[in-house]
């Protein structure tokens, strides 16, 4: 079954996107025409992997019964310099929280993720070199 997205151009480069989840406004920043009253549409890509990976973390972590305190994922993406400009190469920082960390459940969950789960990760693979950093911060 198709998922649909309704997106409705408010003027300018500004619009709102209806979502199966709620509604969000997307713009361009200013030098591109837009007045940065929304997310960028890269910016989305992104927090969408970030998104799509932390929730198969914590769901396999808490069935592994290793949960954390708090995870943290910060998503860095280079952008090819050719026209249409896109993520060739991405980073993946995650940020793991608490104490007596299970780092052995910690990273089959992360790989569980990229390998099977997470579906973004596998359109991002499509079209980009995908790297993976782990920090552990125990309290």
């Amino acid at each position: 079954m198709a998922q649909v997205i309704k997106t409705q151009w408010l003027g300018n480069m500004l619009f709102n996107a209806d979502t199966l989840g709620g509604n969000f406004k997307i713009d361009a920043a200013a030098e591109s025409g837009g007045e940065g009253k929304g997310v960028r549409p890269k910016a989305l890509m992104l927090s969408s992997l970030a998104g799509c990976t932390g929730m198969d973390i914590v769901s396999l972590l808490k069935k592994m019964r290793a949960e954390v305190d708090n995870l943290e994922i910060d998503v860095a993406g280079e952008l090819t310099d050719e026209h249409p400009k896109f993520y060739n190469k991405v980073t993946l920082e995650y940020r793991f929280y608490g104490k007596d960390l299970k780092k052995d459940k910690i990273e089959k969950a992360i790989q569980l993720s990229a390998d099977k789960y997470c579906g973004v990760m596998e359109m991002f693979r499509q079209f980009a070199e995908i790297k993976t950093i782990v920090h552990y911060i125990e309290k």
